[in-house]
């Protein structure tokens, strides 16, 4: 073989070794992607959404559930809103030239109130209509009773700060 048909073999070589490389690290990376997905989905509770969990319901009570639990939503909608309308009267008195401690944790115990009952009210029928559903279907539904709201919790996923009445870590 001459040296030039040695150096083409070699290019080519190289350039197919490089290739498989790149091709087996994607594959690798992109598998490990998918692993920490599916595991995420094990450990965390609730990262899926009510809908997801209601679309791997068995079909023939996917609609039941789905009526069930917007009807549930929009009969504790009015404590919900209450809840935000309470808070949001706090916070105005707050700003407001006039400072009315008594007011606004009158206020605030509204709100929180309010919001307990529409929390109570969806946890109720949550649970009774689990109590219809078939072990799987329950077991695949059973997230819904996690206290999560749209935001991913309370606090948003931020680590929870001191209780109320304790001062903080000193600065």
């Amino acid at each position: 073989m001459s040296p030039r048909t040695l150096s083409i073999a070699l290019a080519v070589s190289v350039a197919l070794n490089l290739f498989a490389v790149v091709a087996g690290a994607s594959l690798w990376v992109g598998l490990s992607r998918e692993q920490d997905r599916i595991e995420a989905q094990r450990q965390a509770p609730r990262i899926r959404s009510t809908m997801m969990l209601i679309d791997q319901l068995d079909p023939a009570v996917r609609d039941r559930v789905r009526t069930t639990l917007r009807a549930s939503a929009m009969a504790a909608k009015p404590d919900f809103d209450e809840a935000r309308l309470k808070r949001r009267e706090a916070v105005a008195e707050t700003r407001a030239g006039t400072f009315d401690a008594t007011r606004i944790r009158s206020l605030l115990a509204e709100s929180r109130d309010a919001e307990l009952r529409g929390r109570a009210r969806l946890e109720a029928d949550a649970v009774a209509l689990l109590a219809t559903l078939e072990p799987d279907d329950r077991r695949a539904l059973s997230e819904i009773l996690t206290r999560r709201g749209r935001s991913g919790g309370r606090n948003g996923g931020r680590t929870p700060g001191p209780p109320p009445g304790q001062a903080g870590p000193a600065t």
